[in-house]
């Protein structure tokens, strides 16, 4: 996920989050509660607000968007020296729009609150939206500098608003009378959800008390922007292979692909493997230098941990006592306890418990793998010891001599147009959707990013549109994610059309060369698209109601994984890229064999960053050394040597370049046992596209956003709640009970 979180309605999302994002230059005079009363401090917000939206209305970062399907984004327009002066005039015109609210004479209702809330801050949202994709795709120093100026103010502004004293009143005293006020069960729940946030984001705390949040939230929105600048510059490195010797085991595809990587950065004669997961994998699992894997996964691993100016140990620990002075601010007993609070799993108690029943199991199965590699190695006359560099290379070796299998021969079959495709058709078979690429004729924010129009195929009404950035560059940070631009909402009267996007890392080709992936960035490719459908698919009014709590939003993008691997999805599309034949059924039988392979190492490598994450939030104090702190836990829970972490704590976005998934890295894992639980109910019918589960998926899981608790949406859609079985049998682990 993007890591400014923003959508249609600034105000629900930012406090939803709880989370700054980028801000502006001294902060407009706004109010939290003008000097005149009545009619006439209403007035005066109302005329304030039509002359500040005038002025917004011809600022091209600020203004609606235009052109077809509903407005687009500007990209045409967007500059990195245009923000500041955008979100000093969006600032002002969002907190005026608050006054008007907060000033209002009339008694406060729904409508006259919660209403113009949800449409409060509409022109500096989308300053922020353009400015978010900018930071995580096209990072460039003087986007940087603009982010740590302002992201302080921003953060500054969104407290102003939840410490308005007036505002909070009139959402009290709606929150008050809803029981008679004849609301919607829809209206009952955003207001429930409002009050509930404002409490959260601190409303009910003393002058002093807000003053000290407040800092704490500038502080942390400069040390996020500080640590995602630092892993970015480490990630914008690479190591030369300077001769046809450092190539030992690659395959021609993964050459290719290195040789282009060094010719964009001038090496030409030479071959780079850029410091980011796309490019290190393949070298890790094909190398046949362990002496250049160790050099490689090194590189990798030490990002943000290297001393000097990107080391972002210090950071960490100031990001973690922040938040744990924050968190007792506010009374709660730790940052885990204060973000885990709306979510499904509440306590980070039973997150933790989850994670600790599926540990033990993990760690066993890695002793088996090093086993089984050890073994190979010996064979080989290998005199060495696994080592995490090995793991992955000695990990093909095993899998070929148990299941004939190696993954080179899957990698000819997922060329990245085919698979892209192939998402398109899976989204038409389940959710009847078509996708008709319009590249050209909107604009993008960078050549390679490709446009397609979303249709309803039974009625042709249109749905959306669908931005795909597929490739790794510089100034972009690494992974996979995916980001709304616009979502789904008809509160207005109005009916609002979502604008998704994907964004990946995968590693270009030479020039007219097919991109071919491994089925791994396959599932990643169909994991975001499921994060694409889910916004698609909306059929939210209230924009906040959009947004799902943290442990149920990984879910719809983990279970669309499963179609990659079936027969209807590899006939059409996996087709080998030189004979155009699909996947054989041999080559299909060997995965599947092995499909539960290596499970022990993924499961590990991501359990062991969930753990780290939550032992660090769970601490009161907030007092860290961070690698003293994460290798130390790591011995505690007898983390094996073999296996690193996913993401260590130095480079670790999901954590510190937001509050988005702080404590919450554990939901993939809790959104996983719904996943496995849905991926049963589909193989129950013997149909992987069969359409009432499909049906039933799209009107619980999918279209409702947060309109309806998420756990009765769950049971509504299986008879049941989920079973944590599935997930074991999933994974290939022990059932017992």
């Amino acid at each position: 996920m993007p890591r400014h979180l923003v959508a249609p309605a600034i105000i629900a999302l930012a406090i939803a989050a709880c989370t700054p994002s980028p801000g502006p230059g001294p902060l407009p005079s706004a109010s939290t509660g003008s000097t005149k009363t009545g009619e006439g401090a209403h007035s005066a917000a109302v005329a304030k607000v039509g002359e500040l939206r005038t002025k917004a209305d011809q600022n091209p970062m600020l203004a609606q968007w235009t052109g077809p399907h509903g407005g687009v984004p500007p990209w045409d327009k967007v500059k990195a020296d245009l923000f500041p002066g955008a979100f000093e005039l969006g600032i002002a015109l969002l907190l005026a729009e608050i006054d008007v609210i907060a000033e209002d004479p009339a008694p406060p209702t729904f409508a006259n609150t919660i209403v113009p809330l949800e449409d409060a801050g509409r022109h500096q949202n989308r300053a922020e939206v353009l400015f978010s994709v900018l930071t995580s795709n096209l990072n460039t120093p003087d986007v940087q500098a603009v982010d740590r100026e302002w992201s302080p103010k921003i953060a500054a502004a969104y407290d102003q608003i939840i410490f308005n004293e007036k505002l909070f009143a009139k959402i009290s005293a709606v929150y008050a009378a809803r029981e008679n006020a004849g609301l919607k069960p829809e209206q009952k729940r955003l207001l429930e959800r409002t009050y509930d946030q404002y409490v959260r984001a601190g409303a009910k705390l003393t002058p002093d008390q807000k003053k000290r949040l407040g800092e704490i939230n500038q502080e942390l929105a400069v040390a996020f922007t500080d640590f995602g600048n630092k892993v970015l510059a480490d990630e914008n490195t690479w190591v030369v292979l300077d001769k046809k010797e450092d190539l030992a085991g690659l395959p021609d595809s993964v050459k290719a692909a290195y040789e282009a990587a060094a010719k964009e950065r001038k090496l030409d004669g030479k071959w780079a493997v850029v410091n980011t997961r796309s490019s290190v994998d393949p070298f890790l699992s094909s190398s046949s230098r362990r002496d250049l894997r160790e050099k490689v996964w090194k590189a990798f691993k030490n990002r943000g941990d290297n001393g000097g100016a990107n080391d972002t140990n210090a950071t960490i620990a100031k990001i973690v006592k922040l938040r744990a002075e924050r968190a007792a601010l506010l009374g709660y007993a730790s940052h885990a306890h204060w973000r885990m609070a709306d979510t499904m799993a509440v306590d980070p108690k039973k997150a933790t418990d989850l994670m600790m029943k599926v540990w033990p199991a993990a760690v066993a199965r890695v002793k088996e793998e090093v086993a089984d590699m050890q073994a190979v190695a010996k064979k080989e006359g290998a005199k060495i010891t696994i080592e995490p560099w090995d793991y992955l290379y000695y990990a093909d070796k095993v899998r070929k001599a148990k299941y004939d299998l190696d993954q080179g021969e899957l990698k000819p079959y997922f060329e990245l147009d085919n698979m892209t495709r192939a998402a398109f058709w899976m989204a038409e078979q389940l959710y009847g959707l078509t996708f008709t690429e319009i590249s050209g004729t909107v604009p993008v924010f960078h050549p390679d990013v490709r446009v397609w129009e979303v249709k309803d195929k039974a009625t042709g009404a249109y749905v959306g549109l669908f931005y795909g950035d597929y490739f790794a560059r510089a100034n972009k940070r690494s992974g996979a994610w995916a980001s709304g631009y616009r979502g789904h909402e008809t509160f207005t009267g109005k009916v609002i059309t979502p604008l998704a996007s994907n964004n990946n890392n995968f590693v270009k080709g030479a020039p007219g060369e097919p991109v071919l992936i491994s089925l791994d960035d396959a599932e990643t490719l169909f994991h975001e698209f499921g994060h694409a459908l889910h916004a698609l698919l909306s059929e939210v009014n209230y924009p906040g109601l959009a947004s799902t709590p943290r442990d149920f939003v990984e879910y719809p993008s983990q279970v669309h994984e499963m179609w990659v691997m079936t027969r209807p999805v590899l006939d059409k599309f996996a087709t080998h890229y030189k004979t155009k034949k699909p996947m054989p059924q041999a080559l299909v039988d060997k995965v599947t064999a092995s499909s539960k392979f290596n499970k022990g190492y993924t499961t590990v490598e991501y359990l062991a960053a969930a753990i780290v994450d939550m032992e660090l939030h769970t601490k009161p104090d907030g007092s860290v050394d961070a690698d003293a702190f994460e290798r130390d836990t790591l011995a505690r829970i007898g983390a094996p040597k073999e296996v690193a972490m996913r993401h260590r704590l130095p480079q670790f976005n999901h954590l510190f370049t937001s509050d988005s998934y702080s404590a919450g890295y554990y939901s993939y894992l809790w959104s996983e046992v719904m996943d496995a639980d849905t991926r049963e109910a589909f193989l129950e019918t013997g149909n992987v596209f069969d359409k009432a589960t499909a049906d039933k998926m799209r009107k619980y899981i999918l279209a409702p956003g947060n309109t309806t608790d998420r756990a009765e949406a769950y049971r509504q859609f299986r008879g049941r709640d989920p079973d944590v079985k599935a997930l074991l049998k999933k994974r290939g682990f022990p059932i017992s009970g």
